[in-house]
C-alpha cells in the first residue's frame, strides 16, 4: 500500500471514530440555544414605562435558563443579567402563606378565581367585594403580602426575603433604584390597599402592606435564578440545587394551578391554550414556566406586550415546551 493510500485510509479512520464518538447533542441545551437564537433579534414590544426605573432597561437584554429536577442548568445569552422580579414574586409570597395557613385559608382569605378584569383593577373588587381575587392580580396579591406571618412590617418582610432565597438557592438583594421610583408612583396600589380594607379583605395595615409588597416587587434576581425556583416547583418543592425542601409538596399543586389560571394577566387563557405550562410573568421582563415533574425555565427580555408579558419570552418558552413535548395536555396516545 503506497503512502498517500495509507494516509486516506488512516485519516478516513479516525474521522469514522470521531463520528462514532461524538456525544448527541443535549436536547435541553439544544432547545434552550434554538429559541435564543429565533428570536435575539426580534424588535416588538415595548418596557414598562409606569415605574420610570423599568424604562430605563436595555430593550436588547435576552437571557433564557432551564433547569431540570436533578440541578442540571443550560442557558444562553443574558442570563446573568439583574433584574427587578416584580409581578413573579407574587408566586413565592403565595408559598408563604399557604405554608402558613394552608389551603383552605388562602381559598377563603384570598381565592383563586381569575377576575375577568385587568391585574391593577379597582372595579373588580368593588364587584366582588375584595372577594374571589386571587394571588396574581394586585388586589390578592397586597392582600397575601399582609397575610405573611408577623407581628410588623419588617418581620413580614424577612419571611418573604426568606422563603424568596430559599427557592433560589442564595442571597438576594433589592434593587434600590426600583423600588423608590416604584414607591414614588405607587398611589394606585395604596388605594387598593385601602379599599380592601374597607371590604374587610386586608389583614395587616394598608400603608404598611402596600409597602412591603412594593420591597417584594424590587427584589433583584437574574434568570439563571428564577429557573432554580421554577424547576424547585416542578420538583415538588425542594431545591433541586441545595437539596432544601422548601415548602411542602401538597403546597405545589396549589401554585401551580393559579400560575395556570392567572399566570399571565388578561392573556392567562391563551397562554395555558397555546403553551399549557404553568407560568408567571413580571413587568421587570421575566417569565417563570414550570414543566412539572420535569424542569423550570425562566426567561428574561424587558419589552412587553400590551397585556404587560414579555414578547420574547414567551415566544422563547412557547418553542422549549414544544420541542421537549413538555405541554402535560398533549396527549400522545401510542398504538394499542
Amino acid at each position: 500500500m503506497t503512502r498517500s493510500r495509507i494516509a486516506a485510509f488512516l485519516l478516513a479512520a479516525a474521522v469514522a471514530t470521531a463520528a462514532v464518538a461524538a456525544p448527541a447533542p443535549n436536547p435541553y441545551q439544544a432547545a434552550v440555544d434554538g429559541a435564543w437564537e429565533r428570536y435575539r433579534t426580534l424588535d416588538e414590544g415595548k418596557n414598562a414605562d409606569y415605574i420610570p426605573a423599568l424604562a430605563k432597561v436595555d430593550s436588547k437584554l435576552f437571557g433564557v435558563a432551564l433547569v431540570t429536577i436533578d440541578g442540571k442548568s443550560f442557558n444562553k445569552g443574558d442570563v446573568e443579567a439583574r433584574f427587578s422580579i416584580q409581578s413573579i414574586s407574587k408566586v413565592f409570597t403565595l408559598a408563604s402563606v399557604l405554608e402558613t395557613y394552608g389551603a383552605q385559608a388562602v381559598l377563603e382569605k384570598l381565592g383563586v378565581d381569575a377576575t375577568g378584569q385587568v391585574f391593577n383593577s379597582i372595579v373588580a373588587i368593588e364587584q366582588m367585594k375584595g372577594k374571589e381575587m386571587n394571588p396574581f392580580v394586585n388586589p390578592g396579591a397586597i392582600a397575601a403580602t399582609s397575610l405573611v406571618e408577623g407581628a410588623t412590617a419588617e418581620e413580614k418582610w424577612a419571611r418573604i426575603v426568606a422563603i424568596h432565597e430559599a427557592f433560589a438557592g442564595r442571597k438576594l438583594d433589592i434593587d434600590e433604584e426600583v423600588y423608590r421610583s416604584e414607591a414614588a408612583t405607587n398611589d394606585r396600589n395604596q388605594a387598593i390597599a385601602k379599599l380592601m380594607r374597607a371590604y374587610g379583605r386586608l389583614y395587616f395595615d394598608p400603608a404598611a402592606s402596600t409597602d412591603v409588597y412594593t420591597r417584594q416587587c424590587s427584589i433583584s434576581v437574574n434568570a439563571s435564578d428564577l429557573a432554580v425556583m421554577a424547576a424547585t416547583l416542578a420538583n415538588g418543592g425542594r431545591n433541586p440545587v441545595t437539596g432544601k425542601q422548601v415548602i411542602a409538596s401538597a403546597n405545589v399543586s396549589r401554585i401551580l394551578a393559579v400560575m395556570a389560571t392567572a399566570g399571565l394577566y388578561d392573556d392567562s387563557g391563551i397562554w395555558l391554550y397555546e403553551v399549557g405550562l404553568p407560568a408567571k410573568s413580571g413587568v421587570g421582563g421575566g417569565i417563570i414556566a414550570v414543566a412539572p415533574g420535569r424542569f423550570g425555565i425562566a426567561v428574561f427580555s424587558p419589552p412587553l406586550d400590551a397585556a404587560g408579558n414579555s414578547v420574547r419570552a414567551q415566544k422563547a418558552i412557547r418553542d422549549i415546551s414544544a420541542a421537549l413535548r413538555a405541554n402535560p395536555y398533549d396527549v400522545k396516545v401510542g398504538k394499542p
